[in-house]
């Protein structure tokens, strides 16, 4: 669980570097419609970056007695 962990962390770590990517051409950009397409691809980055995080906090936590899982991932 430690491992998959990590390669989540990873990724948070490499989409978060995306969304910077995607906001500095969102600021330079002049183009209305492109400006609408790179804001919603933002915000779908940063949906999957904040559940990158959760998943990477649960997996490094999982075995650990009395930890509270996020009620979203769990049945």
């Amino acid at each position: 669980m430690l491992e998959l962990s990590a390669q989540y962390d990873l990724q948070a770590q490499i989409l978060r570097e995306r969304i910077t990517e995607l906001q500095l051409r969102w600021a330079k950009c002049k183009n209305e419609s492109l400006r609408s397409a790179l804001a919603e691809r933002i915000r779908t980055l940063t949906v999957m970056r904040r559940e990158a995080r959760e998943l990477a906090v649960l997996c490094a936590r999982y075995y650990e007695r009395g930890y509270r899982r996020n009620e979203r991932y769990t049945i």
